[in-house]
């Protein structure tokens, strides 16, 4: 009886809530981080934006602090907007100076406020924090630009003097050039230098350029500071180029404002160099940075068509994988539902149910092995049953024949005496060596016969056979040889056991070889293995019988014949003694010829 699944425990349905709540979660993991990463992107764009700004902005003011006029900026502003893909206009005092897209139709109408304002003298610290205090752009040197002359006899004390360091400091030592043409040693890191061995006194003093700036700078401090009442000062430059200044060695000017502290000669010499290069550098000019074509929006702002669009765009994943995943479920649970009804019809008593198979992937394979399963099943029931019936059939002979005796004694038609007595012993030997041998069987079959080990002699084994057979062999007329060297091969054995293995075979050989023939036992060593063969000039076995020659209650006598055969038995458990002693037994035939069973032992050395 055919008994559904209930639904709430189908595997259709558990596969469809997980594929859903996977979905799910797959779409809320994936908007997440479509949202993070457009928010990353716009940051990053951002973050470009302001570099290319910031480098547009010191481009252009290190050309104005190189040229007293714009007239020439405008290759450098095209080569800007080419390198960063932004049109750049510039304008001063009202009017255009420059646009890199001078070829545009509509003229350019910049907004109301500035990207940036371009003056050497007051740089951005917003653009360029690194930016000098006096705001002042290093690159802008005016009157201390040296001659050539001048850079060339710096250069040389510079390398002189880093060849000089390196014998003291090591490695490391450099020579840069500041923007006025000034030549210095430097070291990455910065470090000390000083020291008196590699002192040069062209680098410590001001050249005669230096010399001329400086005196007119030096007049600008300290008429500025003159105006504050505020005592002069003696400017000298750092090894940088760059002016400082020193308190003069005559007595300071009191004031009613007192000394000059460090901050009125800064903001002194800082308006003072800003005078002297005022003529020098480029007029302030104001810098507009545009990006034609490009936005910085993000589709995710959370409107109300934004959701919809999240909304629609969710629904119709999950619509998609449900569809999906329902389709495989079924193609998954179809065979399932086969195999279920296949599994019942077997329980209802059906032999051999069988299930096709629709697929060579894993439900394939579960399927194959349940037909297997199935057929195999199939045999062992049929084994089963055949076994029964060998074993009522083996059993009612004896039984019959002992009921037969004791019903004609008890008819007196059989007198009480010794054949009486005899021959009921020998039907109880019979039922007796039967028990056994099912219980042998059972035992090797549960893995519970257990094996007594010892060194085991081959050639007295087959002797002591050989022996206890002797007496049925001249009974038969058969001769019995025994073909081992003395000095035979030695195993670890049971030898009770492997004794009634030989036992069996010579028996089983002496039954089947007629009156003149030879029954021969052999033994011998090969490679890792010790060979017991059984050899008879008999009937022999056809070949197409030979497969079931250990089959249990098998005869190649059809008849059951208890006079041409034994239980049937004897040779099975020849296979599963030896077997237990991690040996095989193979046979071999011919028709008219003999057989010869052949015992593969592991030999011990």
């Amino acid at each position: 009886m055919r008994r559904d699944v209930p639904l709430r425990r189908s595997l259709l349905l558990r596969l469809l809530a997980v594929t859903a709540l996977v979905s799910a979660c797959s779409v809320a993991a994936t908007a997440w981080l479509a949202i993070r990463t457009t928010a990353v992107a716009i940051r990053e764009e951002r973050g470009q934006a302001l570099a290319d700004d910031t480098r547009i902005y010191d481009s252009l003011l290190g050309y104005a602090a190189r040229h007293p006029r714009w007239d020439g900026v405008g290759p450098t502003v095209r080569a800007l907007a080419r390198e960063t893909g932004h049109r750049i206009i510039l304008t001063s005092d009202g009017r255009q100076v420059a646009d890199s897209q001078s070829a545009a139709r509509l003229r350019y109408r910049p907004p109301d406020k500035a990207t940036a304002v371009i003056d050497p003298l007051a740089v951005s610290p917003d653009l360029l924090p690194d930016s000098a205090s006096d705001r002042i752009d290093p690159r802008a040197v005016g009157p201390f630009e040296l001659s050539g002359d001048e850079r060339a006899r710096l250069r040389g004390a510079a390398r002189r003097r880093a060849a000089c360091l390196r014998t003291v400091f090591g490695p490391g030592m450099t020579v840069v050039e500041e923007p006025s043409g000034r030549s210095r040693v430097g070291t990455d890191p910065p470090r000390d230098l000083d020291t008196p061995r590699c002192a040069s006194a062209a680098l410590g003093s001001p050249t005669p350029t230096e010399a001329r700036a400086l005196s007119a700078l030096n007049e600008l401090v300290d008429a500025c500071l003159s105006r504050r009442h505020a005592a002069r000062v003696t400017l000298t430059l750092d090894d940088q180029g760059k002016p400082r200044a020193e308190p003069r060695a005559e007595p300071p000017l009191r004031t009613r404002g007192g000394d000059a502290d460090g901050s009125l000669v800064s903001s002194c010499l800082a308006s003072s160099r800003a005078q002297q290069l005022a003529p020098y550098v480029a007029p302030a000019a104001a810098l507009y940075v545009t990006s034609p074509g490009r936005s910085a929006t993000t589709f995710f702002d959370l409107s109300a068509g934004n959701r919809a669009r999240i909304a629609g765009g969710t629904v119709l994943v999950l619509l998609v994988t449900v569809t999906a995943t329902t389709l495989a479920g079924i193609r998954l649970v179809r065979p399932l539902r086969a195999l279920t009804d296949a599994a019942q019809r077997m329980a209802d008593g059906e032999a051999g149910a069988q299930v096709k198979v629709t697929s060579n992937d894993e439900l394939g394979r579960l399927t194959s092995a349940f037909n297997s399963m199935s057929s195999r099943r199939d045999q062992l029931e049929a084994a089963r049953k055949d076994m029964a019936s060998d074993v009522a059939h083996e059993l009612r002979t004896p039984l019959s024949n002992i009921r037969g005796w004791l019903e004609g004694a008890q008819d007196g038609v059989v007198p009480h005496g010794d054949l009486l007595v005899s021959s009921l012993l020998e039907e109880a030997l019979h039922l007796q060596h039967l028990i056994d041998d099912l219980r042998d069987l059972s035992a090797a079959d549960a893995g519970e016969l257990r094996l007594h080990l010892a060194p085991v002699d081959i050639a007295h084994l087959l002797a002591h056979t050989a022996t206890a057979h002797h007496a049925a062999a001249e009974n038969a007329g058969v001769a019995l040889r025994v073909e081992a060297p003395g000095d035979g091969p030695e195993i670890q054995a049971d030898q009770v056991r492997l004794r009634q293995v030989l036992g069996n075979l010579v028996a089983n050989a002496l039954r089947h070889t007629p009156s003149g023939g030879t029954v021969s036992l052999r033994a011998r060593a090969a490679g890792g293995e010790v060979l017991i063969e059984v050899a008879d000039t008999g009937s022999g076995i056809a070949a197409d019988e030979l497969p079931h020659v250990f089959d249990r209650f098998w005869r190649a006598d059809k008849s059951r014949s208890r006079l041409t055969g034994g239980s049937g038995l004897g040779l099975s458990i020849v296979r599963k003694l030896v077997e237990t002693h991690g040996g095989t037994v193979t046979v071999s035939s011919t028709v008219g010829g003999g057989s010869e069973f052949t015992i593969h032992l592991p030999h011990t050395r």
